[in-house]
Parts: structure tokens; C-alpha cells; sequence
């Protein structure tokens, strides 16, 4: 299954995608604040499972794509966003994961932080993306 194929619905200043978490814990995927789309973490999660098992810089891909869909739904594109947070749970994860940052956002150069953590939601999952967006 395609990342492409993932629906997003935006009911106004919220963004869903029907993903399993978002449910479960009750948050949006996004929000939208007037000429800002803020992206919740993202991970390789595709209907429910997590893709690309063992392979940082796929799954940062896949997050990527997920977090740019719900900019898009956001009404922004790539160009617009400001700012990437990322989080792996391997030191050996920060290069493979800064390079999908740098093949996605080379030409748009926003700011970026990373940060090692202890563990995510599920043991398969090796990073997880934050997005902000802004109309310029």
C-alpha cells in the first residue's frame, strides 16, 4: 500500500487520519492554527503496521510522507515547513534518519532538532517525525 493512499479528513482546525493512535490516545493527527499546520509524530505506521522493520531511513521516509500529507490536507506544502523534530531510539539511527530529512527537505532547509529516546509506542518503530508548516 501506498503512503499516497492514506486519507486524511480535515474538520476544520483538526486533521485526522484514521490511524489506530489517534484514536486510542485522542489526538489529531494535525491542527491547524490560522496560517499554521502542526503535524503530531509520525511514524512507519501504514493501517496499522509498522513498515520497513529494521530500517531507520525507510521508516523516516514513510513518516515523512504521512506528516507531509496532513500539511497538504492542512492546505500548505513541503516548501512551508519550518521546522522537523525527530526522534530515534538508536544512536546509530541519526544519520540514516538525517539523510531522509536531507533528501526531502534539501532545498527547503527548515530548522530541525534530534533527540534520542528511550523507546516509542511499539518496539518495531525506530523513529518518529514532528512537522510544523507555515504560510508564508
Amino acid at each position: 500500500m501506498s503512503v499516497s493512499s492514506i486519507g486524511m479528513e480535515n474538520t476544520g482546525r483538526r486533521v485526522f487520519s484514521g490511524g489506530v493512535w489517534e484514536e486510542r490516545y485522542g489526538y489529531a493527527r494535525a491542527v491547524i492554527a490560522g496560517d499554521r499546520v502542526i503535524v503530531s509524530g509520525c511514524t512507519a505506521t501504514v493501517e496499522g503496521e509498522v513498515r520497513h522493520l529494521g530500517d531507520a531511513y525507510e521508516q523516516a521516509l514513510t513518516a515523512i510522507d504521512i506528516a507531509l500529507a496532513a500539511v497538504a490536507t492542512g492546505g500548505l506544502t513541503r516548501e512551508d515547513v519550518v521546522m522537523v523534530r525527530y526522534y530515534v531510539v538508536e544512536q546509530r539511527h541519526f544519520d540514516p534518519v538525517g539523510r531522509a530529512i536531507h533528501d526531502v527537505f534539501r532545498e527547503v532547509r527548515p530548522a530541525c532538532t534530534g533527540v534520542r529516546v528511550a523507546g516509542l509506542v511499539d518496539p518495531r518503530m525506530l523513529v518518529e517525525i514532528e512537522i510544523e508548516a507555515l504560510r508564508a
